[in-house]
């Protein structure tokens, strides 16, 4: 058998380029959800990784354009995954959607990715709460997720064809806000509860969450 060459086994200055720029991420993405854009410094992001500063001037230019970054690399593979467990469910139901059937395939879909990708979409979920009360990640909200909004958006209004769309709208902005709180995971629930519930403990959410908020959206009928 032939050994591979030093030269092939060592890896590429793009390889090393990649790693380097996702820790960046990786590490700006934990600190961003812990105290939001404007009590981070790219010395913070850079110290915490382990380079000097000018490191991640290179990669990043500036920290707007680290923490768009940090919001979009994420952004893609979750509303597109909604998306598509929205698009499944509007088949699947035909006709007859109901309000939480639409809330399962919008919500489920997104607390099984945080939950089952581990430390890293965990942080990102924390992040995206932080940040959504923003004007900063309010405007970055916009851009990435209304499409999927507006889907379930669509589905909610076959589902309830009698109610306003005031209704609907203000239903839909109860749930992101419960949802938001939950991806926060402050901790507050673990101490109100003494012990009882967990705020990392995304499998109970998911078990409750569409039922709750379809009651929700149903009481608001007249």
């Amino acid at each position: 058998m032939t050994q591979e060459s030093p030269r092939r086994s060592r890896r590429s200055k793009a390889e090393q380029r990649a790693e380097s720029i996702e820790l960046i991420l990786d590490e700006a993405e934990y600190l961003f959800s812990k105290n939001g854009l404007y009590g981070v410094t790219l010395r913070d992001v850079a110290k915490r990784v382990g380079i000097h500063t000018t490191l991640v001037h290179y990669y990043f230019k500036d920290k707007q354009n680290l923490f768009e970054e940090v919001f979009s690399r994420r952004a893609g593979v979750t509303s597109s995954r909604r998306m598509a467990a929205l698009q499944q469910y509007e088949v699947e139901a035909g006709d007859n959607p109901t309000v939480e059937g639409a809330l399962h395939a919008f919500l489920d879909t997104d607390l099984d990715l945080y939950y089952d990708g581990g430390e890293n979409w965990m942080n990102y979920a924390a992040f995206c709460a932080r940040v959504s009360n923003t004007p900063e990640g309010a405007e970055l909200m916009d851009k990435h997720f209304d499409p999927v909004v507006l889907k379930l958006i669509g589905i909610l209004k076959k589902a309830l064809p009698d109610y306003s769309d005031e209704d609907i709208f203000w239903g839909y902005h109860f749930v992101t806000s419960s949802l938001m709180s939950t991806l926060a995971r402050t901790g507050r629930i673990d101490r109100l509860s003494d012990g009882v519930c967990h705020s990392d403990d995304f499998p109970a959410v998911k078990k409750r969450i569409a039922k709750f908020m379809s009651a929700g959206f149903l009481a608001l009928k007249e």
